[in-house]
């Protein structure tokens, strides 16, 4: 028999500004050890010397994540250029050095291939599975690896400082699975002076704003009090860009056991991806064909 885990039934989402030095896993442990909740995750990895938001996702909110991760995610960043690092950020070993430092025209002439439909290969240190294994600890290990290449859109990628001749820094916005490392490492290496990533704030993701989420030490200090379940937003705050169709008394009860239900009025197109509502309550995420919802995740409330 399961045991059952300990903690209150909460759901929605706290949007959590990271600091720098604590990893995502460790953010998610502290909301839900602050919020006594039985249920937590987040959705897009921050590594962890990036800072910025971080969407903690509690009970049946945990079921819409992946439209937060599939969103849009805006970030700033600073390159350094004269050095490339094991790791691609400033956490790891310098394993290369060049004195070539690059001028603003020719950062802004090799930008445009960075921009747009692109493929980008992960870092050596990164989450990607290799056989069934993170990449990171085969890195860890001493082991090269041939990842590879992956399908990534970015809308938006500029220049926006120059501090230091060795330094530059960048605005992007990204599709799913972006890594930043990956774009300062390809950028240096394009300019032919090599480059990391000195610093990364993730600004946004998707409905979420990196101004509007508590620190760790607000959250700490707010722990176990209804001023923290306060800053909870609703679990359908991640479905902002799906359409919503509400149910008929009928079709709320057909829903909730798993069937179709019938919807009284509908935005969808057949066959589009929906969730569907009671009398304002988020009951399901589904598929809309002919008239009705067919639940793919029905939400426990």
């Amino acid at each position: 028999m399961a045991r059952k885990r300990k903690g209150r039934s909460v759901n929605g989402w706290l949007v959590v500004d990271k600091p720098a030095g604590v990893t995502s896993t460790a953010v998610v442990s502290k909301v839900r050890r602050a919020l006594d909740a039985a249920k937590a995750g987040h959705a897009g990895t921050l590594d962890p010397a990036a800072t910025g938001v971080l969407a903690i996702a509690l009970g049946e909110a945990t079921k819409t994540v992946p439209f937060v991760t599939d969103a849009m995610k805006g970030y700033l960043f600073r390159v350094r250029f004269g050095q490339s690092t094991d790791t691609d950020d400033a956490e790891g070993v310098v394993i290369a050095t060049s004195q070539l430092r690059p001028t603003d025209m020719q950062i802004e002439a090799a930008l445009g291939a960075f921009r747009g439909d692109i493929q980008q290969v992960p870092p050596q240190y990164s989450a990607v599975k290799i056989d069934g294994e993170r990449a990171y600890d085969i890195a860890r290990e001493g082991e090269a690896m041939d990842l590879a290449a992956r399908p990534l859109h970015v809308e938006r990628l500029e220049l926006i400082a120059r501090p230091e001749p060795e330094l530059a820094d960048f605005a992007m916005v990204c599709g799913k699975g972006g890594y930043v490392r990956s774009i300062a490492r390809d950028l240096g290496a394009a300019l032919g002076c090599l480059g990391h990533v000195a610093w990364l704030r993730r600004e946004w993701s998707g409905p979420f704003q990196a101004e509007e989420g508590l620190t760790l030490d607000q959250i700490e200090a707010l722990a176990g009090t209804p001023e923290l379940d306060a800053h909870l937003l609703p679990l359908e705050v991640a479905l902002a860009d799906l359409p919503q169709l509400p149910l008929s008394a009928e079709g709320a009860v057909r829903v909730r056991n798993g069937n179709p239900g019938q919807v009284l009025s509908s935005r969808a197109g057949p066959g589009d991806t929906a969730w569907a509502s009671y009398q304002g309550q988020p009951l399901a995420i589904g598929t809309y064909i002919g008239g009705e919802l067919h639940p793919s995740r029905v939400f426990n409330l």
